[in-house]
């Protein structure tokens, strides 16, 4: 009986999907590639992340106008009022500091002490820079692309959201005096959903060697851009653990899944008892990732409502945030300096080290004049 049901679902595949589903026996030998395009598919759900991700930054840019709030010391100024802030202040090529604060970022005064959790949910839209922009979506549509095409839109949807999520949290419980962006966070849910998706169906997929070097490259790129200001490493951590949970509980075999989509699994005369096992295929796995996923989430969030700091208990974690060099900063801690205005030119000494620097312009806002005062205190 068995055997007939795997007949007749392989004579499906065949026929409505041109896919070749090998018999139990040979199951070595005809296998899916794991990157590749295989079939037409509508990826909604990805490209409203990207044009979601596109919006905000489009806005981010529009808030921060560089020329009208730093006095014209801007990069790429021909751009106008969605100009650059300078390469030694946002290497990524993006807004400042303060104007990340005001549009949602997470930074450790507003998000804890100031009990703004909406920042948890606005956080993992925004990018620091363009370069962070550029990087992060590419890798989001190469990924999602594959998750959807495979698996379907709303499971897709579910880990990218979730993943977010999780990460913001985890980056509650970390960030400092920095604010940060955290949109890779959900992207590294789609690269722990894609090797989940990948040890769970091992045998289904051809070329793994390959595909795990992918998702390698991948993730050491958006990992490395993770080590500059602004961008936030431990809520890529928090996004990739989430992806692998929800990919070990969400994912299964990806030739069903399209069966499934093309017509419904329960339309095809197969034999129930196949249809069941492989429908609900590992129960007990499923069920250990959903328990762990959720107590992570929940401790996660009893920890960012009490207030935990922990990088008061880590004392080398902030580096794998940001790595400090003589291009810029990670300066983890508000230093207030001294203003002085004279003839229309604005002095600030840091109140740490009595450096100074002078500005050719005065009228400025006081959240500017706290990202000048961290570059100089840096």
């Amino acid at each position: 009986m068995e055997k007939s049901g795997a007949a007749a679902a392989a004579a499906v595949a065949k026929e409505h999907l041109g896919l070749e589903m090998a018999a139990p026996a040979d199951s070595a030998t005809q296998r899916l590639p794991f990157f590749g395009r295989r079939r037409s598919e509508n990826t909604w759900v990805v490209s409203l992340f990207v044009v979601v991700h596109l919006v905000a930054f489009f806005v981010t840019m529009f808030v921060n106008d560089c020329p009208g709030r730093s006095g014209g010391d801007c990069a790429l100024r021909p751009l106008g009022r969605f100009s650059f802030q300078p390469f030694f202040e946002n290497p990524l090529l993006g807004p400042s500091s303060s104007t990340l604060v005001k549009v949602g970022a997470l930074q450790r005064t507003f998000a804890i002490q100031r009990h703004e959790k909406w920042r948890l949910v606005t956080c993992p839209w925004l990018h620091a820079g363009v370069i962070h922009l550029i990087l992060d979506l590419l890798s989001t549509i190469f990924l999602g692309v594959h998750l959807q095409q495979d698996f379907g839109p709303v499971r897709t949807g579910v880990i990218y959201l979730l993943s977010a999520f999780l990460g913001s949290v985890v980056s509650s419980i970390f960030v400092q005096h920095v604010p940060v962006a955290g949109s890779s966070a959900a992207l590294f849910g789609f690269l722990g959903a894609t090797l989940s998706g990948l040890i769970r169906n091992w045998q289904t997929y051809a070329n793994k060697v390959t595909a795990i070097a992918v998702l390698l490259f991948v993730a050491s790129m958006n990992f490395s851009v993770g080590l500059l200001p602004r961008v936030d490493n431990f809520g890529n951590i928090g996004g990739f653990l989430s992806g692998i949970l929800l990919g070990f509980a969400l994912l299964f075999n990806p030739q069903l899944s399209q069966l499934e989509r093309k017509k419904g699994l329960f339309d095809y005369d197969l034999n129930r008892t196949v249809k069941l096992r492989q429908k609900l295929d590992k129960p007990a796995l499923r069920i250990v990732a959903l328990v762990f996923f959720f107590a992570i989430l929940a401790g996660g969030l009893a920890a960012a409502f009490h207030g935990v700091n922990a990088s008061e208990h880590c004392g080398w974690c902030h580096y794998i945030n940001c790595v400090p060099t003589k291009m810029w900063s990670c300066n983890e801690q508000a230093v207030p300096c001294e203003e002085m205005v004279s003839n229309g030119r604005l002095t600030l000494t840091c109140m740490r080290g009595d450096k100074f620097r002078t500005y050719p312009f005065a009228n400025i806002s006081q959240e500017r004049i706290g990202d000048l005062c961290s570059l100089i205190c840096s």
